[in-house]
């Protein structure tokens, strides 16, 4: 069923943006007091849906007076926005990405694998996140029955506020899925801790058992899957997370869980979502309403008006305009952009080299007068660039702003639930060998590229090369690359990897990140993870 078209992020987040930053309980302190909620708000039967948008606006914005502005105090805007720390900390931080500027706070440590529990990305990532639990917190705490009893909120409301709060404990717990993913722990409180409590600090075991239980737990609540308006979570997403975590059990827990992987991504497969059209729909400025607009599972929401931020798509849209081809206005955006400040890795690019690509549409490399290596990473010139992500419709109209752009960022979309079916089936999860063969080969006939595979090429190898070509730039790879076991170590090397050209060993301590030194200030609970 094709997603009802109702953006509640767009419409309602800006204003109760500005309003709330109840934080104290997860030790993140708000740059302004006035920013808390107060009783008096929700005598207004409105703010419900307002107040949940709040929520997901934390995905999306870094605070109420602009794209630099910042709503968590010593956390600067552009080190904090959800996306991009996401995308840096998955992406800039493994072998399809370079960031050319490393004056940046933080990217040539993140880029050459050299952090220290000192990076403002790291702890951008750490704060952010935490900072959407304790909104999500703070909207079950006011949505109790005995405060909408004393409030005398009508039934038609509460009807409402049930799947509010189901969005809120799944938002909830996606945050503390990608705790659990980038660092192994978190500071851990619900709705149940006052605020200002000192909190215990979950392992990544306790964070397992608490994301799988409470998706479980919301289940009936949240609004069936693909049905929601566009923006808001669903049981589509908490399907795609639980799959996701049960694909990287083995990681997390040291128990594989394959099997139940396979269960979730055929859950999704049966719920109706399809694939678009066209590949590039899915990163085009109408992502919203176009084919992509029921393939994509959960995106992050960005608005060229209404939610001005320097989120993923701004990033590598402007970012990706090459220094040479200054093909700013092809992408909607500035014709400069921002002067090649990325470019992808010789090891990506290499990906895509033979004829089996040639035509293939996820192939947008530009590489014509440039060499495939970057011995300077300050060489804007050197290194080919991609032309993934456009500002630009798919009826050729540009978006409303040529610097922040109306691209949603796809968090999660279906083609990722087709490779995770192939995968977990190879690491014995069941499923069917003829099925994943023709879910991969799906993809291909929708990229128009001729040359399908049969079960005899359907290796682990390519399941992760494929992975690579289809889901680049979507902040995927290095929680790929540990589940196969290729991110430290030197099994497998990468251009600047560990601070070598050539790219070098990394300790494996390095599969977790450190915790910031700020946030263990914070919290006594808090202990350093080892090798930091």
């Amino acid at each position: 069923m094709k997603k009802r078209i109702k953006n509640i992020s767009v419409l309602s987040f800006v204003f109760i943006f500005t309003l709330f930053a109840c934080t104290d309980d997860l030790n993140i302190t708000p740059n302004d007091d006035d920013t808390l909620l107060g009783e008096e708000l929700f005598q207004d039967e409105g703010a419900y849906r307002q107040v949940i948008a709040g929520v997901y606006a934390n995905l999306a914005l870094t605070g109420t007076e602009g794209a630099g502005s910042s709503n968590i105090e010593g956390i600067d805007a552009g080190t904090s926005q959800f996306g991009r720390v996401l995308l840096y900390m998955q992406t800039l931080a493994a072998d399809q990405m370079i960031w050319s500027y490393e004056n940046d706070p933080g990217t040539r440590e993140l880029q050459r694998n050299i952090w220290t529990a000192q990076n403002p990305l790291i702890l951008g990532m750490f704060s952010r996140t935490h900072l959407t639990i304790a909104l999500a917190n703070n909207f079950l705490r006011e949505t109790t029955d005995d405060k909408l009893n004393a409030r005398g909120v009508s039934d038609a409301v509460r009807a409402d506020i049930v799947e509010y709060r189901a969005e809120a404990r799944l938002l909830r717990a996606m945050s503390y899925y990608y705790m659990m993913d980038l660092f192994g722990k978190a500071n851990f409180g619900t709705e149940a801790d006052a605020i200002n409590s000192v909190l215990p600090v979950y392992d990544r075991a306790q964070l397992f058992d608490f994301v799988e239980s409470e998706l479980m737990a919301i289940e009936s609540d949240l609004v069936p899957a693909g049905q929601n308006e566009y923006g808001r979570a669903d049981r589509g997403v908490a399907y795609m997370i639980l799959a996701k975590i049960y694909l990287n059990a083995e990681v997390y827990t040291g128990t594989p869980r394959y099997s139940d992987a396979m269960n979730y991504c055929q859950q999704i497969l049966n719920s109706g979502y399809n694939l678009a059209d066209q590949y590039l729909h899915n990163f085009m400025a109408d992502n919203n309403t176009n084919s992509a607009n029921n393939e994509i599972i959960f995106p992050i929401v960005s608005d060229g008006f209404s939610t001005q931020n320097f989120g993923p798509t701004t990033v590598m849209i402007n970012g990706s305009v090459g220094s040479i081809e200054v093909n700013g206005e092809e992408v909607g955006v500035n014709e400069g952009g921002w002067g090649g400040a990325l470019r992808v890795r010789r090891e990506f690019a290499e990906l895509w080299q033979g004829g089996d690509f040639i035509d293939d549409d996820r192939n947008t490399i530009i590489s014509d007068g440039r060499p495939i290596g970057i011995v300077d990473i300050s060489d804007r010139d050197t290194g080919f660039i991609i032309q993934k992500y456009s500002n630009v419709s798919s009826n050729g109209t540009p978006g409303i702003d040529l610097t922040f752009v109306d691209t949603d960022f796809p968090l999660y979309r279906l083609a990722d639930v087709h490779l995770m079916y192939a995968e977990a089936h190879l690491r014995g999860g069941g499923g069917d060998l003829s099925t994943a063969v023709d879910l991969i080969n799906d993809l291909r006939t929708r990229a128009n590229n001729p040359n399908l595979v049969d079960s005899d090429d359907l290796t682990l190898q390519f399941i992760l090369d494929e992975r690579s070509r289809e889901l680049h730039w979507e902040a995927h790879r290095r929680q790929d690359l540990i589940r196969f076991g290729l991110y430290t170590g030197g099994n497998y090397n990468w251009a600047w990897k560990g601070n070598g050209s050539n790219g070098i060993a990394i300790p494996a301590n390095f599969n977790l990140y450190p915790i910031p030194n700020l946030s263990m200030s914070s919290n006594p609970n808090l202990t350093q993870n080892p090798g930091y």
